[in-house]
């Protein structure tokens, strides 16, 4: 509680704080079903991942760091020996489902948009807050949307349906925030300035526009590997960014913005984007594991191109 009534700590990063916690009794509960869940075949190794996952979730911040890595470290045992996998899960009713889907209709997409609305009011009018917050402000309030939508939604309803998207898509919903971590690894190792080093003999200086090549082309590969555009881009703007684009006057406005979308076109090109390529083909039981990025592939290129040429005009 020390942590909450401390004035050193902002409202921001409390409010931040109480959706990780949220997050983690949302994964514990997770743990919990299946590890009592009889027709889950792995149900043992299916509720230690959740239930360590919760834990560190939900109070990391007061477990100390060398147990809190033990524990990572021991959640991913189960995981690599494919012991996470799904239980029991209810299905609805094919009438029942059409006949909400005729009730709702296009009122289904009100609640994604209110999360969508919420993070940008919270960005733009309430930055102490930040768009973290505001996206969990739009959580609460697409709740309470789709409670308005349909009786049927009750609190118990959420959270099942919560636990049935965790376990379907498994150990892989982690992989977006440890990807992200490794971007700030690698910033912290020096990984930047090695490829700025490695980029001066290739790059003449004052070239800004081979700069900005190098620099989309290094985002878009760098995002491939980490599966991340946000953990690349802080590599890459060390690296090649801000030495060979930035420093030469080029407007920081729009070569960020630009570089970002270049390395989302490695999004779309990369298995190690998890919630983009892999997750979809999980939950639509897809025959090609590759189905999704494939059929990603041309308009990719084509936007890269088209963003590395809108880059040069705008720079």
């Amino acid at each position: 509680m020390a942590y909450f009534t401390s004035p050193d700590i902002t409202l921001g990063a409390k409010l931040l704080e109480v959706i990780y916690i949220a997050m983690g009794l949302t994964a514990l509960y997770t743990g919990v079903k299946n590890a009592v869940d009889k027709d889950n075949p792995s149900r043992f190794g299916t509720g230690f991942f959740w239930c360590v996952l919760g834990i560190v979730l939900a109070f990391g911040r007061w477990i100390p760091s060398v147990i809190n890595g033990g524990l990572i470290i021991l959640m991913t045992i189960p995981a690599i020996l494919k012991k996470v996998k799904i239980g029991k899960s209810e299905v609805l009713p094919e009438e029942y489902v059409n006949q909400m889907s005729e009730k709702i209709g296009m009122k289904i997409f009100a609640p994604a948009l209110a999360i969508g609305i919420s993070a940008i009011i919270f960005a733009v009018f309430l930055p102490d807050l930040g768009a973290i917050v505001g996206v969990g402000a739009g959580i609460v309030v697409s709740m309470i949307i789709l409670m308005f939508l349909s009786r049927d939604n009750k609190p118990a309803v959420f959270l099942r349906d919560s636990e049935r998207l965790l376990s379907t898509v498994g150990p892989l919903s982690m992989l977006p925030m440890l990807l992200a971590s490794l971007g700030a690894v690698f910033t912290e190792a020096g990984v930047g300035q090695v490829i700025a080093g490695l980029v001066e003999r290739v790059v003449p200086k004052g070239n800004v526009n081979l700069g900005i090549v190098i620099f989309a082309i290094g985002m878009a590969l760098f995002t491939m590997i980490m599966g991340n555009a946000f953990a690349a881009i802080t590599v890459m703007t060390v690296g090649i960014g801000a030495p060979f684009v930035l420093s030469y006057g080029a407007d920081p406005a729009v070569i960020g913005m630009l570089a970002l979308t270049c390395g989302f076109c490695g999004t779309l090109c990369t298995p190690m984007a998890a919630n983009f390529n892999v997750v979809p083909v999980a939950m639509l039981d897809m025959k090609d594991r590759f189905g999704v990025i494939k059929n990603q592939l041309v308009p990719a290129a084509l936007i890269f191109i088209f963003q590395i040429v809108y880059m040069i005009l705008l720079k």
